[in-house]
């Protein structure tokens, strides 16, 4: 069957595959809330022994979707069944109940507990089966690859093993509907890999699995059907997604793939070299003649409880390079970007951009120095939720606008929405709040702000697609590489091994807070880098 793209408001489903059961059933399936309606007439149907792929932008209704049908949310309009009987659980226990087990994006996992204690909360009462689950929990990590010590505290687990904690605590369930919201963005290549198998595996034995994902790699490796999502309508499904990957993602976007340039290899579209028809990278010479952009000299973080989360940090950047950090989260990437941020303090080491030095000033000084500080958690340090966009993106700029003492709101609005429409944050307007934008258009209007700092000759970008949609990522590195084109030095921390491969000149791998090896930004190195993300060294 070929994609069938939304021409007009009322699309059917497509036709049964052979041989596979409709085990779950949504049908007129709307959720609003207040005035704004998330999800519109969805009718849509999982198949036993099947892996269904929700795509879509961010805001498209995807994650309402699991919610509805894990009991986290009641539709308004519609009706849902699962294996023939009516499904309207009034909340997650009660999804358990009836077969339907959802693994989060973020973790749900107390950190002080054990892995078998985390196990049994919510399941047992009175004397506590320890030993039986531990049993268990072994049996199932031997039967799925899913390898857990039962009695390990889940604070000492790596990201990975937490990641199956949250799976075996599904598969304890025995579920007949597994939903698996973005699984992967914290995992090493081979756990995605392994995570991938197991879904494979859980389908052949008739289970039905439900996975929302923004990595098209992924979906070509293991979605039999995909469901596009858009402004909470369906308006693409495919049931040969791997050959139809470009159609799809122009149905989400609502534009051709080609134009999609860095993002295409980003998301696994082009499996083939770095392309050369997107926006280039630097224009400047790139040979060592070039001066510093910024000098790091051993930076090193220890934190209060003598632990040194940073170790030795050291590289040089030029005008106009990007440097990727590649590494699992945990590894020291966060502290080293607070350090260059200015938000906490480093124990030893210097740091330098231009000949300015700026260890452990404050992040006013080091902005004032010409550095841009895109934060990983851009809701807790890079912007105020409650405040309009026009006021968030000029933060670090109300001089710009104040005169006497007073600001000048209807200039900083003016200009603001100048930006808005030069980086493209989408919006009512830019006095509306920032919370009430997407993800991908915060993520913009921080980059906007940043980029657009006097003097800014260099930035660091920490985990600057977490969530965003393929659009999105498309729209960021396409800002990232316009400031490269001219001569801004660019960090680029992620835990996106592919993002740093298709984006980065050259990336530093970090694991236990120090740099364990550096390989060029070729797909080439894939595996090697992975290996040292996972601590191979040798």
């Amino acid at each position: 069957m070929s994609i069938a793209v939304e021409a007009t408001a009322d699309l059917s489903p497509p036709p049964e595959t052979a041989g596979a059961t409709p085990l779950f059933v949504m049908s007129g399936i709307t959720k609003r809330f207040g005035a704004f309606t998330a999800l519109d007439a969805i009718d849509l149907t999982f198949r036993a022994g099947e892996v269904q792929c929700l795509l879509g932008e961010n805001g498209a209704g995807k994650s309402t979707l699991c919610n509805l049908i894990f009991g986290v949310h009641q539709p308004d309009e519609g009706t849902m069944t699962l294996r023939g009987e009516a499904h309207r659980p009034s909340g997650p226990r009660a999804a358990l109940a009836a077969g339907v087990a959802m693994v989060h994006q973020h973790f749900s996992l107390v950190n002080t507990m054990t892995v078998v204690d985390n196990l049994l909360l919510g399941r047992e009462r009175g004397v506590l089966r320890r030993r039986e689950y531990a049993t268990r929990l072994r049996a199932l990590g031997a039967q799925y690859e899913l390898p857990l010590d039962p009695f390990a505290l889940v604070e000492d687990l790596s990201v990975g093993e937490r990641q199956r904690v949250e799976i075996v605590k599904c598969l304890m369930a025995e579920p007949k509907l597994l939903i698996l919201d973005e699984p992967t963005a914290v995992l090493l290549p081979d756990e995605i890999a392994a995570l991938l198998r197991v879904c494979r595996r859980l389908a052949s034995e008739g289970t039905a699995i439900v996975m929302v994902t923004h990595k098209l790699a992924e979906l070509k490796q293991v979605a039999d059907e995909v469901t596009v999502l858009r402004h909470g309508r369906i308006v693409a499904r495919s049931d040969r997604p791997a050959a139809e990957i470009d159609r799809l993602v122009s149905a989400m976007i609502q534009r051709e793939l080609g134009s999609l340039g860095a993002a295409a290899a980003v998301l696994g579209v082009d499996e083939g070299p770095k392309p050369t028809n997107v926006l280039p990278l630097p224009l400047l010479p790139r040979s060592d003649e070039r001066p510093d952009a910024v000098q790091i000299d051993g930076l090193t973080v220890v934190d209060a409880a003598g632990t040194k989360r940073l170790g030795s940090f050291t590289t040089v950047l030029k005008p106009g390079e990007i440097v990727g950090i590649a590494g699992v989260e945990g590894n020291g990437q966060s502290e080293l970007g607070l350090a260059l941020a200015g938000m906490i303090t480093t124990t030893e080491g210097r740091w330098f951009v231009g000949k300015t030095e700026l260890t452990n000033r404050s992040p006013k000084e080091i902005t004032a120095a010409g550095v841009g500080i895109v934060p990983e958690d851009r809701h807790r340090i890079g912007c105020v939720l409650g405040m309009s966009v026009a006021e968030n993106i000029y933060l670090n700029q109300t001089r710009r606008f104040t005169r006497f003492g007073l600001l000048n709101r209807g200039a900083m609005r003016r200009s603001a929405g100048e930006a808005m429409e030069r980086f493209d944050v989408r919006a009512p307007g830019p006095d509306v709040t920032f919370a009430s934008l997407s993800g991908g258009n915060q993520q913009k209007a921080v980059l906007a702000r940043e980029l657009m700092s006097p003097g800014l000759a260099f930035m660091v970008a920490a985990q600057p697609t977490r969530g965003l949609d393929v659009g999105a990522v498309e729209a960021v590195y396409r800002l990232i590489r316009e400031a490269c084109a001219d001569g801004v030095a660019v960090l680029l921390i992620s835990s996106e091994l592919d993002e740093i491969i298709a984006v980065a000149d050259r990336i530093l791998v970090m694991y236990r807070g120090r740099i364990v090896g550096e390989r060029p930004g070729d797909p080439e190195h894939r595996d090697a880098i992975g290996a040292m993300m996972a601590g191979q060294t040798g």
